[in-house]
């Protein structure tokens, strides 16, 4: 099939080299500037174009997108990730299988941003990953073609979501794009209309890892393991410095205990024990003025508190 890339990020790019060694042609490579955390620039997409012989646009709105697209040879089918502006329906029109989007949300439920830390603090037993046709206008929203899932423990950093979805979107978009090019009509599933059925889901702050010791040991576990890298991380104050918490597991140690809650309980090799509203954390890896280290190395009482 004659394919458009549209968007940005590896994840991307690495769709794009793919769906090319499986015979298919990239007919337009469409970029905006890069967020200074990719690893593949818009510099790397115009590579990418030249090398395939596709032509190259970088713009970060579609705003005269239809005239735009027109102007190119037919192509059947557009893979957006990440773009920049919304793309009109219009534009959508041009292709004769749509385009298809890739989201980390078990759609309808959990649209928007920040999906998979939010699922982590909500406690889901697993996180969605939706391949669907895009609807001009609207939030992840259109016919499900391909859908796979990633499962959750309480111990599941976010960190090894966004591994998994690095490999998996490429694989996901190429199985979606080969199952169209075989039946153009197919549909996984049609999301629901029902608005009682979706779960929207608003951006996250690095503020928000603000650690409360007040709440329960679980709740304060998932947040550390929500807010972990690629993200800024769960955080606290030690002695009036921000010190982030990125590695953490509950402690059942059977003891009766009564605490302030951020009081250290135990200091014990490449750990200390922490006391929360209700349960204790063991900490085991801490980020303090700017160093990874063990926490045993900076805590040296247990008259020490987080706050």
């Amino acid at each position: 099939m004659r394919i458009a890339i549209i968007g940005r990020t590896e994840i991307l790019y690495e769709t794009a080299v793919r769906l090319h060694a499986q015979g298919h042609e990239i007919g337009l490579v469409l970029t905006a500037k890069a967020a200074p955390e990719y690893i593949k620039t818009e510099e790397d997409f115009e590579r990418l174009a030249e090398a395939l012989d596709a032509p190259f646009i970088q713009s970060a709105k579609l705003v005269d997108g239809f005239e735009l697209i027109k102007s190119f040879p037919p192509m059947d089918i557009g893979i957006s990730f990440n773009y920049t502006g919304v793309i009109p329906q219009t534009v959508i029109d041009c292709f004769r299988l749509g385009i298809l989007n890739a989201h980390g949300g078990d759609l309808p439920r959990y649209r928007g941003n920040a999906c998979q830390a939010w699922a982590i603090l909500n406690g889901e037993k697993r996180i969605g990953l939706c391949i669907h046709r895009m609807i001009g206008g609207e939030l992840d929203s259109g016919d499900i073609i391909a859908r796979d899932y990633f499962p959750l423990t309480i111990n599941t950093k976010v960190t090894e979501i966004w591994a998994w979805l690095d490999v998996r979107i490429p694989q996901l978009f190429e199985d979606a794009v080969c199952t169209l090019e075989k039946k153009p009509d197919f549909i996984l599933e049609r999301q629901s209309k029902d608005p009682k059925d979706a779960l929207r889901c608003y951006p996250r702050h690095p503020e928000d890892g603000r650690i409360d010791w007040k709440k329960d040991a679980l709740d304060i576990l998932r947040l550390i393991n929500a807010c972990n890298r690629p993200y800024a991380g769960a955080f606290c104050k030690y002695e009036g410095e921000k010190l982030i918490i990125w590695d953490a597991m509950l402690l059942n140690d059977g003891e009766n205990y009564l605490a302030v809650p951020g009081q250290i309980t135990r200091i014990g090799d490449g750990f200390v024990e922490v006391a929360a509203g209700n349960g204790k954390l063991r900490i085991s890896q801490i980020e303090f003025k700017s160093e990874l280290i063990k926490p045993d190395k900076l805590i040296q009482s247990i008259r020490k508190r987080f706050c």
